[in-house]
Order: C-alpha cells, then structure tokens, then sequence
C-alpha cells in the first residue's frame, strides 16, 4: 500500500507500531519495520541502559523512538542518547515538543507529534513536526477526550489548508484492516496502532496480561488517573490513561484523594502486582482495541493480516 508516508517514510505499508512505554522494545520494533512498516521503541519511562539495549535488539532494522515530552523536559539526555542511535524518526507525545524540535532538525531525524487536539496539532506544525499523529480517545494508555472519528477529518482539513506537506496519521481504535482503510478514507496518511501491536509475541508484556486482554472487551476498559497516582508519576492532569477496569480502578476511580492519602501503601501493592503479572490489582494498559485482538500472534503475522484485510476492503469498496 502506497500513500505519501510510505514515501517519506521509505516504508512499504503506511502503519506505524505505537512506541508503548515499557511494552515496545528493540525485538518488536525491529519486527515490524522488518514488516514493511515503521516500528518505535516504547522509550518513555526508559534510561540510557535500557534504550541502548533495545536499540541494540533491533540490530540494524531501521526503528524509531518515542518519548514523553513532559517527562523529557526532565530528563533531556535521553534525546540525544536516542538521536546517537540514528533513529528512523523521533516520536513526541504529551507535552510541548519545541524545546526539542530543533535539536531534533539538526540531527536529520524526522519529527513525529502525537496530539489530542486541534490546538496543540497547529502548535505541532508550526515547531516544524514533519508528521502529525492525531489521536483519540479511544487508544490504550495515554491520551485525552476527542474520538478518532472526529479529530482526524478535522486536523486533516486544517492541513490541507495550511500545511499540506505535513503528514497525518490516525491513532486510537485502529487494531485492523478495517480500521486502516477507514483511516485513509478520513483523511490520514497512515495510521498508529498500538494495542494489537501491544498484544503481540515480541511485546514485553506479562502473559497476565495479554491474557487479559484477550479476554475483555471494549466496554471493559476505562480512562482513569489512579494508576499514574499509585506509580507516583506526575502526569499532567489533562492526560489520563485507558486500561482494563480492574478491582483497583473500582476501589479507587472515584476516591482520588483516598487514594492520594493512601498512596504509600497502595504505591507498593501496584508495584508487587505489576511484576507477579496480578491483574486485579495492576492495571493492563490497552485501548477499546482490546475487544478486536483475539490472539497472541507473531507481529509480523499481526501485520500481514491487518495489510491485507485493507488492501482487500479498498480494492472492493469496503464490501
């Protein structure tokens, strides 16, 4: 499939794996560039050991990475750690990116901003993002209110207008072919997926999970804070983050400050959970995609698939 991503990106097919912090590393990164798309290193709550690993795992697929921005602003190393690894692209999300877009351009590197309004998309372009990723609400993990079905047609036309040699690609919701070819139809260049990326082989998620997700459907999921109070990550408050409801979004949702009085002790029940994979107690962060995965399957398979179901719903005029 060919779109003006696939030329900038010098990609085959026009998806991009989401750069899912602590889920995507080198070896699924490497897997679906080696896909014919572009693959992202999840390098949001990384260090400099950790992304020289996984760089180091992807060997010489051409993959990129993604960072918090808000978190970058603290920790501004980490960019030209990542920017030495000759990445395909750097991806910024949640925050402003230009503090970090020049030394970005000076490197070569393409500029991905990941937004969650109209608003910051027209900040995006004027720092110089070379491709925007308008994202809904609907995605796993972190983002905003706005719906996929709506941002992306509204960003699209506000680039044709102003813009147009910036990319857009669609993001939240998108876990197959179907979703592929309705985001072209919107508008977008390409798309992120994360979730069906998420539940994958090369993931570095625990099998609680993924089972989990397997499991649930859409409708179990939630868009909630509690979890980045009990892992004491200072998130913006505008951002909340979508995971599977769970005893402890029950218990704790709707009692933010008992939470944040009780936040000690629920602090070291979250983090023993999250290692031993104890799934009621730690959240699985995945998108209302969850009810579309099914199965744990290779991502070069995941991807494959999700091509040829577009490909075969363009070619037939979604019949």
């Amino acid at each position: 499939m060919k779109t003006k991503l696939t030329n900038k990106l010098d990609i085959q097919h026009p998806v991009i794996q989401a750069p899912m912090a602590i889920a995507a590393g080198g070896a699924l990164a490497a897997a679906v560039s080696g896909a014919g798309g572009l693959g992202l290193i999840g390098g949001g709550y990384g260090d400099n050991e950790w992304l020289a690993e996984q760089f180091g795992l992807a060997g010489r697929q051409s993959v990129g990475c993604g960072l918090i921005t808000w978190s970058l602003q603290e920790k501004p190393y980490l960019l030209q750690l990542v920017l030495e690894q000759d990445p395909a692209a750097v991806f910024l999300s949640f925050g402003d990116p230009a503090p970090f877009a020049s030394d970005i351009r000076a490197a070569n590197v393409l500029l991905i901003c990941q937004v969650q309004t109209l608003r910051d998309a027209k900040h995006a372009m004027d720092v110089g993002a070379d491709i925007i990723v308008a994202q809904g609400a609907e995605a796993g993990g972190h983002g905003e209110k706005r719906a996929t079905f709506t941002i992306v047609p509204e960003v699209a036309d506000y680039i044709a207008r102003h813009s147009p040699d910036t990319l857009l690609c669609a993001a939240g919701g998108v876990a197959d072919g179907r979703g592929l070819a309705a985001a072209l139809m919107l508008g977008a260049d390409g798309v992120v997926i994360g979730s069906r990326f998420w539940a994958s082989e090369e993931a570095l998620v625990h099998p609680n999970m993924l089972q989990a997700a397997v499991d649930a459907t859409g409708d179990e999921t939630i868009r909630s804070s509690v979890m980045d109070i009990a892992r004491k990550l200072a998130w913006p408050e505008r951002y909340t983050a979508r995971v599977l409801k769970n005893a402890f979004t029950e218990r704790w949702h709707n009692d933010i400050n008992g939470l944040i009085s009780a936040a000690e002790e629920e602090a070291k029940k979250w983090s023993a959970a999250w290692v031993d994979g104890e799934v009621n107690t730690a959240n699985t962060f995945v998108g209302e995609a969850t009810g579309l995965i099914g199965s744990i399957k290779p991502a070069v398979e995941i991807f494959e698939t999700i091509i040829s179901e577009a490909e075969t719903r363009l070619r037939n005029n979604f019949v």
